[in-house]
């Protein structure tokens, strides 16, 4: 195994809280983890790693990361749902940290704990917002989905972990079309939504980009694709692809223009903000903004708008995170 001292390589993009900005430090992973050391060995650079195209190597680094960073002890996924990769997962929340920082005039500080509470729209099977979000800063978290076995695994993740059980509540979407209505109570109120749209229009079009993606990694064609990171129907492709799903969520959000601070979703493509912006135009969001992240090559970014007025932002921070 590699000495620490030889680890700290930074992935400088990612956020400055990330505790994923580092190379992986596998020697104190498996030591929480002792089922990952089966999957390490040395790459052609003779530094410790995993093979990113094994399905179970992937989750049993999630595993590792999960009970090192968060003190999860209990996780796990079905098998061929949405295994994510965590230090992108991470900095999204902390770029929400900072959003919510802004509203916080009062004190300027980033609100915590449990009275802050987010609503994760798609929390899959695997639950890795609201852990994540709640072991760094004490949020409460609603997480909602479509998909019934997505829910029950979510559920029993939070069940089996004592520190998640308080501050998480997995609650199953009927309607199918739908993002609050059906989630939300009609007296609750939540301080930010978090989402990550799928991607495709169709199921052909996810499994001829995860064709391509297979292609342009390892340089060789295959007829069926091998997800590293898996994805059902639902995580991966929406009628109208992610352009549509965001126009469908933001139109929807008028409903609860009172309800919620900062409404968010991730945009996978940057070609994907005009007409997201002509949209949040269209319902007269009060504000707009697009925060951008980025991990090693690959830049990301996510729209947040809210329909508070500066004032009215200004007097939730004070009546409800005072």
């Amino acid at each position: 195994m590699k000495n620490e001292k030889e680890l700290p390589k930074t992935k400088s993009k990612l956020h400055p809280r990330n505790k994923h900005r580092h190379r992986y430090d596998f020697e104190e992973l498996i030591k929480s983890s002792p089922e990952l050391g089966k999957f390490v060995t040395p790459n052609k650079f003779g530094d410790d790693s995993i093979d990113f195209f094994n399905p179970a190597a992937v989750k049993a680094l999630n595993t590792a990361l999960l009970k090192h960073h968060y003190i999860i002890e209990y996780w796990d996924i079905p098998k061929g749902y949405l295994c994510p990769p965590i230090p992108g997962r991470a900095d999204y929340l902390h770029y929400i940290a900072d959003l919510l920082k802004e509203s916080n005039s009062e004190t300027s500080n980033i609100p915590k704990g449990n009275k802050i509470k987010g609503l994760d729209i798609g929390v899959g099977a695997n639950c890795i917002y609201p852990i994540i979000g709640n072991q760094e800063y004490g949020w409460s978290f609603i997480g909602s989905d479509t998909d019934e076995k997505a829910v029950e695994s979510a559920e029993k993740i939070v069940e089996n972990n004592s520190n998640l059980k308080e501050n998480i509540e997995i609650r199953f979407q009927e309607n199918f079309n739908s993002f609050f209505d059906g989630i939300l109570h009609p007296n609750e109120f939540i301080d930010f939504t978090i989402c990550n749209p799928p991607f495709h229009e169709t199921a052909e079009a996810a499994e001829k980009a995860s064709l391509r993606k297979l292609r342009n990694l390892k340089g060789k064609s295959s007829k069926k694709p091998v997800l590293n990171f898996g994805g059902k129907n639902n995580e991966l492709w929406y009628k109208g692809g992610e352009v549509r799903f965001v126009k469908d969520m933001i139109y929807e959000s008028r409903n609860f223009d009172k309800k919620c601070l900062w409404f968010t979703s991730l945009i996978s493509k940057e070609k994907n903000l005009k007409p997201t912006y002509s949209i949040l135009k269209k319902v007269n969001a009060k504000s707009v903004k697009t925060i951008t992240m980025g991990q090693g090559q690959k830049i990301s970014r996510f729209v947040a708008w809210t329909f508070l007025s500066e004032i009215e932002q200004r007097n939730w921070a004070k009546e409800r995170w005072q």
